[in-house]
């Protein structure tokens, strides 16, 4: 079973954001995670939140632990601080779920 996160972001700088994604993918990886689905997104027809959103993932771990874990790490937290705060303007956690996929 598998423990997964759909987010919602407003990405505002390309640039950084994919330096972002470059540089916590390996630890992700070390940690069992992975990207399911990623999508860029021109238009959001209905939602909860009044953030925008211009990008849509799926990102699933092999259990909520491991999940908590890579979240909390301290190099994906330096990691974050360097590349995610300057590029993302807003995110929305849209759904936390298991799956057996």
């Amino acid at each position: 079973m598998a423990h997964e996160r759909l987010v919602g972001l407003q990405v505002s700088d390309e640039k950084n954001y994919q330096a972002y994604r470059n540089a916590m993918t390996p630890l992700l990886t070390k940690m069992g995670g992975s990207f399911r689905y990623d999508f860029k997104i021109a238009e959001t027809l209905k939602s909860e939140t009044s953030d925008p959103i211009n990008r849509v993932f799926i990102i699933s771990f092999p259990s909520q632990d491991l999940m908590e874990k890579f979240f909390s790490d301290p190099e994906y937290k330096k990691i974050k601080e360097a590349y995610f705060v300057k590029s993302v303007s807003a995110t929305t956690i849209i759904s936390l779920y298991d799956t057996l996929v």
